[in-house]
């Protein structure tokens, strides 16, 4: 999975509007030679408002902002792909990149690494 940070509002504050354009043109560009190699699963970008959740037992809510500009995570891609490897070098690909954007990529578990260990097995 490649998660997208740094991707709030103020990433894009100091382009104009043609260089707008222009990057949301390479960012389709990029995601549909993806999805036509068969990459994708599915990706989505993530609206601007929501919620946490915090506490032991879920006592606070609070409306955004959820983290520091740097840590808000715009969206995803959910690849298809051999290894970490070759999502690293699609990572590398983003267009994001060159305005400060930056890609986590993550392996996605099939179950949880942490059940797992408290269990001594995966989850049935």
């Amino acid at each position: 999975m490649l998660l997208f940070r740094n991707a709030g509002p103020d990433t894009h504050a100091h382009l104009t509007p043609a260089q707008k354009a222009a990057m949301t043109q390479k960012w389709n560009d990029w995601f549909d030679g993806l999805a036509a190699g068969g990459k994708v699963q599915h990706a989505r970008p993530l609206g601007l408002t929501g919620r946490v959740v915090s506490g032991p037992v879920g006592e606070r809510v609070t409306d955004g902002p959820y983290a520091e500009g740097k840590e808000i995570i715009g969206g995803y891609f959910f690849l298809t792909v051999a290894d970490i490897d070759e999502a690293t070098a699609i990572a590398k690909q983003c267009p994001g990149l060159p305005i400060g954007l930056t890609v986590e990529v993550r392996p996605v578990a099939d179950f949880s690494p942490v059940l797992t260990e408290v269990r001594g097995r995966p989850p049935v």
